[in-house]
């Protein structure tokens, strides 16, 4: 059993970076070459400046001690001053030029990996959106990954740096005495040790407080956003929702400051080994030279670069501390991406109908979602002919929606099965069958863009054609307050960004309806589509339903019984079973659940203008 404790197990997991440096490599190899090579030539830098320091200082201890009939010659002291002005001006061009390429190539990881966030997203199933560990994963890859990947490579060049300039620290102090090397170590492994074993504390910090983090982002985004900007005014829960917040907030905080204060404590005590073995050298160093063993510049150089190798030395220490750390933090980004989706085409996908033929069948479908015992949906066995108009009615709850879910297959069935021309969906590409039904969900979207491009996002495919994108909106009953709009069809919809204009809610489904429209599928499907109509333009989009189909077939969804009335065949659910089907007609005169659904419905216009109670 792997112990995740060990200072070895520590290291190897900072040296495992294969996958990050694949993806640093793979979008931005010539920013990542060139800063290396910048930064390494840095690394010869600080040796230079030691030994030039050495020479000035001989240089002018040579001229201090000629005598007084002596002449002086500063040429020596001119050439090695003006050589270390040189290497400065070098050194300080060649971090300019760092600074510049490490941050080109940050900017385009950040965003090559929330490229990779938002196409992962895309990819994965609905299912995983309803789960909140999916979550969890989400907002520890996007929190961290951003600049965690930079970070690597930046650790991974700066240890390089480090280790030439070391290197050749440590070839001169070790030509004046082994002991100096061993102070070096000495003085810097309990720093190392102790970041190492912080690096872990934090991740696992961080890990514990991720659903504090999405909790506390919840209320933030609540009192800062539209959607909850009139509950939050007219219920006044801004207090409210200000004090958890300040609580989440203030214990994410106290949990992060205690492990701060701690490893700070540690961290001091390793400094004052770290003091005690620099100036205890430095004094061994004096005292030789006092002695006449060593040039004056011989100690101001060693000194130099002993302390120059302290701070490499811990430099070197220290990134690899955070490339385990960072690591530890892309294990985030790996996690999510290792989500793998579960509806998928198979390895050969037969071919979706390009138009269907005999219609889509559902046989003993049944469904339950991931983490529940209770079945959504058991036994549904229902038909969709060519150019049908069917309905399906229940309670809230019942399954209706699920069953949606399933027919745009963005879930498989757990049992039965969905056909579509005898051909099996779980046979299919489901992006190729999804190209076959327009949706408008309960819940649609408002998308902050044109009134165009609110309705061309129905069918992406096809070129934004101004006049059939009129004639969607036309069909939709949008047209009329469309063409009212400021800029009309290129109005800014919502309130995001600059001269956005906002719609009734009203308004806003009869875009989704244009939306579904205008999209060229086989299959409508109408969920709850006029639940924010009001009388008169939900009666103009049903009186002439079937017209706007335009032979299509439909599956309409919808609490208010005057709209299934013109459906071929009405499905009634129950606890996620049809427990009827049959015209309306057919239906009422049964006398069942779906009569029973009407009435209750229907005895409140049925009363006339008398008033109850």
């Amino acid at each position: 059993m792997t112990d995740f404790s060990t200072l070895g197990f520590r290291i190897r997991t900072a040296l495992r970076l294969n996958r990050g440096l694949r993806i640093v490599w793979r979008y931005a190899a010539g920013w990542t070459a060139l800063n290396a090579i910048l930064v390494l030539v840095q690394g010869l830098f600080p040796i230079a400046a030691f030994y030039l320091m050495k020479q000035i200082v001989d240089a002018i201890s040579l001229l201090l001690s000629a005598g007084p009939g002596e002449a002086a010659d500063y040429a020596p002291l001119v050439f090695w001053v003006g050589l270390a002005a040189a290497v400065a001006l070098c050194a300080a061009l060649a971090r300019s030029l760092t600074e510049y390429t490490g941050s080109a190539q940050s900017q385009i990881l950040s965003d090559k990996v929330a490229d990779i966030l938002h196409e992962k997203s895309v990819a994965v199933d609905l299912a995983y959106y309803e789960n909140p560990d999916y979550y969890d994963s989400l907002h520890r890859a996007q929190e961290e990954a951003p600049f965690r990947l930079p970070r690597v490579v930046e650790g991974l060049i700066e240890i390089a740096r480090s280790s030439i300039a070391l290197l050749g620290i440590m070839a001169l102090l070790f030509s004046f005495s082994g002991f100096l090397v061993l102070a070096l170590l000495i003085a810097t492994i309990p720093v190392a040790a102790i970041r190492l074993v912080y690096s872990q504390k934090v991740y696992d910090l961080d890990r514990s407080q991720t659903e504090d983090e999405r909790k506390a982002w919840y209320y933030h985004s609540a009192m800062t956003g539209l959607a909850e900007a009139k509950e939050l005014r007219v219920f006044d829960l801004g207090g409210l929702f200000r004090k958890r917040y300040q609580q989440l907030r203030e214990t994410i905080r106290e949990q992060r400051l205690a492990l701060l204060r701690s490893r700070v404590a540690r961290d001091i005590l390793a400094q004052v080994l770290v003091a005690a073995v620099l100036f205890g050298s430095v004094a061994w160093i004096a005292l030789r030279t006092v002695r006449g063993e060593q040039t004056l510049g011989d100690l101001v150089a060693f000194y130099l670069a002993f302390q120059g190798g302290l701070n490499y030395m811990q430099t070197v220490f220290r990134s690899l501390a955070g490339l385990y750390e960072d690591n530890l933090f892309l294990s985030n980004l790996y996690e999510f991406l290792e989500l793998e989706p579960g509806v998928t085409a198979p390895s050969e996908p037969e071919n979706v109908p390009a138009v269907m033929q005999k219609g889509l069948v559902c046989k003993g479908l049944g469904f339950t979602y991931p983490g529940e015992k209770r079945p959504a949906l058991r036994g549904v066995d229902l038909e969709l002919e060519p150019g049908q108009v069917i309905a399906i009615v229940g309670h809230n709850g019942s399954g209706k929606t699920t069953l949606v879910k399933l027919l745009c297959r963005l879930y498989n069935p757990t049992e039965g099965s969905i056909t579509v021309d005898g051909i099996e969906l779980g046979r299919c590409d489901p992006v190729e069958w999804r190209k076959k039904i327009g949706v408008i969900f309960q819940d649609y979207s408002h998308y902050a863009l044109s009134v165009t491009e609110n309705i061309w996002l129905g069918d992406i495919l096809a070129p934004p054609d101004r006049q059939k994108i009129g004639e969607a909106a036309v069909r939709a009953g949008a047209a009329s307050f469309i063409e009212k709009l400021p800029s009309s069809y290129d109005t800014q919809l919502g309130r995001w960004f600059t001269e956005g204009h906002e719609l009734s809610i009203g308004e806003w489904q009869k875009i989704a309806l244009a939306r579904t429209f205008w999209r060229n599928a086989d299959i409508l499907v109408f969920d709850e589509p006029s639940s924010s109509l009001d009388p008169l333009a939900e009666d103009r989009l049903f009186r002439n339903f079937r017209e706007l189909l335009d032979g299509r077939s439909a599956v309409l969804i919808s609490h208010r019984f005057s709209t299934l009335q013109m459906a071929d065949r009405v499905y009634v659910m129950k606890e996620g079973r049809i427990v009827e089907s049959g015209t309306h007609r057919e239906l009422i005169a049964v006398k069942g659940h779906y009569s029973e659904l009407y009435h209750a419905q229907a005895k409140h216009y049925e009363t006339g203008g008398d008033r109850v109670g």
